[in-house]
C-alpha cells in the first residue's frame, strides 16, 4: 500500500469519528440541554448574586458577571471534555470500540478523531454558553477577542480531551472513571481562577492552581474578552498550548495499549 493511500485512509477513519461524534452530539439534545443548564444557572446565580462583590485583584471596572462569563466557558469545557473519554468506555460496552480498533487504521488515527469530535461539540457548547450570556449583560471587548478565544477553547478541549482519554485507557468500564474523574474535575475547575482570583487562597492552594493547566486558559479567555488578565496572552496561549501537546501525546500514547477485547 502507498504511503497516499494510507493518509487517505486514516483521513477518512477521523473523519468518520469527527462525523460521528457531530451527529451524537445533535440527535442527543437532552443531553446537551442538561450539560447547558448547570453552566448557565452558575452564571445566572453567581454573576447576579455576586454582582455588588470587590474581590481582590479584579478592577474596579470590572464586574463580576464579566470575570465569571470566561470561567464558566473554562469550567464547561472541562466538563464537557471529560465526556469523551465516557464515550469511548460507552463504546466498550457496546463492542464499537473493538470494531473501529481492529480496523486498518492506526490508532492515532483513531485518538486524533477523537479529539477532533470531542473539540468540536466542546466548543459547540462553550459558544452556545457565551451567546446565552450576552442577554445577560456581558459584552466581549471586541470581535477580534472573540476569534482569539476560540483559539484558547480549543486548546483547553484538547488539554482535557487528552486527559479523559488517557485515563480512560485504563478502566474497563464507566463506573471506575466517573469516579476518577467526579474527583478530579472539581479542585481542577475551584483553582483555576473560573470564580474568584487565585490571589484569594492560601499560598499552597496558589502554587497547585499554578499548576493547573486550566489556571492559564480561563485567564486567556478573561483577557481575550473582558480586556483583563493576570498574565500576558503569549504566556496564557504558550501554557496551554504545552499543556495540551503533552496531554494529547499521553492520552495517545495510553490509548495505544487498549487491547481489542
Amino acid at each position: 500500500m502507498t504511503e497516499g493511500s494510507r493518509l487517505r485512509r486514516e483521513a477518512v477513519a477521523v473523519y468518520g469519528l469527527w462525523r460521528r461524534d457531530l451527529v451524537r452530539f445533535w440527535r442527543a439534545k437532552s443531553r446537551v440541554v442538561g450539560l447547558l443548564l448547570g453552566p448557565f444557572f452558575i452564571l445566572v446565580f453567581f454573576g447576579f448574586g455576586f454582582r455588588d462583590v470587590q474581590f481582590g485583584s479584579v478592577p474596579a471596572g470590572v464586574s463580576y458577571l464579566d470575570y465569571l462569563v470566561p470561567g464558566i466557558l473554562g469550567f464547561t469545557m472541562l466538563f464537557s471534555a471529560s465526556f469523551t473519554g465516557l464515550a469511548v468506555l460507552s463504546d466498550r460496552e457496546v463492542g464499537f470500540l473493538k470494531e473501529i480498533l481492529v480496523a486498518p487504521v492506526s490508532r492515532t488515527g483513531i485518538v486524533v478523531g477523537r479529539i477532533a469530535g470531542g473539540a468540536t461539540t466542546t466548543l459547540l457548547q462553550s459558544l452556545l454558553i457565551l451567546v446565552l450570556a450576552i442577554p445577560l449583560g456581558f459584552r466581549p471587548v471586541s470581535a477580534v477577542g472573540v476569534v482569539v478565544a476560540v483559539g484558547f477553547l480549543v486548546l483547553i478541549a484538547a488539554t482535557f480531551i487528552g486527559l479523559g482519554l488517557a485515563i480512560a485507557s485504563q478502566f474497563k468500564d464507566t463506573q471506575g472513571y466517573n469516579l476518577i474523574v467526579n474527583f478530579a474535575l472539581f479542585p481542577l475547575a475551584f483553582l483555576s481562577g473560573a470564580f474568584y482570583p487565585l490571589g484569594n487562597l492560601p499560598a499552597p492552594l496558589r502554587v497547585v492552581g499554578y499548576l493547573n493547566p486550566l489556571t492559564y486558559g480561563v485567564d486567556g479567555l478573561r483577557g481575550a474578552l473582558v480586556g483583563v488578565s493576570q498574565r500576558s496572552l503569549a504566556l496564557d496561549f504558550a501554557a496551554m498550548l504545552v499543556a495540551s501537546v503533552m496531554m494529547v501525546a499521553l492520552g495517545a500514547a495510553l490509548f495505544r495499549r487498549v487491547e481489542a477485547v
